[in-house]
């Protein structure tokens, strides 16, 4: 009788640990132009210190283009439409890194990433250029 309440409350304790894990990680698609996550994170931070308006003076296309991802670019992120940023696990800058380097020099990536969601990095399924 008692292995089988215990039995039961391990199986509970199972099922809602994995409801949780679920919950933390959103699997899906991601769309946007690829780029060297530190070059990007470097503009990000470039701005004058007592300009309050910083959104209104960047030039988002000309920092993705600035930071196009080349054949020696170790960690990439995806900069989505509407400026979120999210990062690669160390197996997306794997794939990302061969992505690039079979497809050539470009001046910008659009690539569909599929993953999970975890915070803001993607845990790399599959990486493909989007045309």
């Amino acid at each position: 009788m008692q292995s089988g309440v215990l039995s039961m409350t391990l199986a509970m304790r199972l099922a809602a640990m994995f409801c949780l894990s679920a919950a933390l990680s959103f699997a899906g698609i991601w769309t946007g132009a690829l780029v060297d996550s530190k070059c990007y994170a470097n503009e990000e931070r470039n701005v004058n210190p007592t300009d309050t308006l910083t959104h209104v003076d960047r030039d988002g296309n000309r920092e993705i283009r600035y930071c196009s991802p080349r054949a020696k670019t170790k960690s990439f992120a995806i900069v989505q439409a509407d400026g979120t940023i999210i990062t690669l696990d160390s197996a997306g800058n794997a794939k990302a890194a061969d992505l690039v380097r079979a497809t050539g020099k470009q001046s910008r990536f659009t690539v569909a990433v599929t993953g999970a969601l975890s915070k803001d990095t993607i845990s790399v399924e599959s990486i493909a250029v989007v045309k």
